[in-house]
């Protein structure tokens, strides 16, 4: 039998622990903490309100097809995945950290990136870091990896990585510089544009009480 109320979809970590104080505003507090939970549905003390936990690069995607009318997605997330069919009301300035170029120390960046050079660039971000390039009028050698990106120019697979960063610390420690932020980062509310107009008396008051906390 489906659902017949709200389900918001989350990732674990960061992002759900800044969201908390968010579901609090709208009077949600979630049954089952997902990093003790192995319970990817997660009830909430609201029988019309529902968790399920997802990986962040697949929220968007729920929403978009409707398995959830809410969910909370980074920008770097969003822009990746192209945001189609997605309502974007609020960014909740959460979980911010901002994307970079960043490269081993002593490498000389700026020669690098002469206009009409060729650069190879290790990423998950791969329509970023494109983006990002052919402003400059860069060719790039893009090269998808999805973790441990600082590895790649230390053993020579790239001559720079596309990646998140928070304090430099990881970057720090493995003797790598940041060159160029391309972006800031937070979480955005990304919201299932058909749910809103099916279920709006309940999505709404949701939507409304995220916008107070924020501000």
């Amino acid at each position: 039998m489906a659902f017949e109320g709200i389900t918001l979809a989350l990732s674990k970590g960061r992002i759900f622990e800044d969201t908390l104080p968010l579901l609090a505003a709208a009077g949600i507090t979630p049954i089952d903490d997902p990093e003790k939970s192995r319970k990817l549905i997660i009830d909430t003390n609201r029988p019309d309100v529902r968790l399920v936990i997802v990986r962040a690069s697949d929220t968007p995607t729920y929403v978009q097809y409707g398995a959830a009318d809410l969910g909370i997605a980074g920008k770097d997330v969003l822009i990746e995945h192209g945001g189609a069919g997605l309502y974007q009301p609020l960014d909740l300035k959460i979980a911010r950290c901002r994307m970079c170029v960043a490269v081993p120390r002593g490498f000389d960046y700026d020669a690098a990136v002469q206009r009409g050079a060729r650069i190879r660039v290790a990423t998950k971000y791969i329509q970023t870091a494109r983006d990002h390039f052919a402003q400059k009028g860069v060719h790039v050698d893009l090269i998808k990896l999805y973790g441990s990106m600082e590895l790649a120019p230390l053993v020579g697979l790239a001559d720079a990585i596309v990646d998140l960063v928070s304090s430099g610390g990881t970057l720090r420690a493995n003797n790598l510089v940041e060159v160029e932020e391309i972006m800031a980062i937070s979480s955005r509310l990304v919201v299932n544009q058909a749910s809103l107009k099916m279920k709006h008396a309940l999505l709404q008051p949701v939507i409304d009480a995220f916008a107070g906390a924020v501000k």
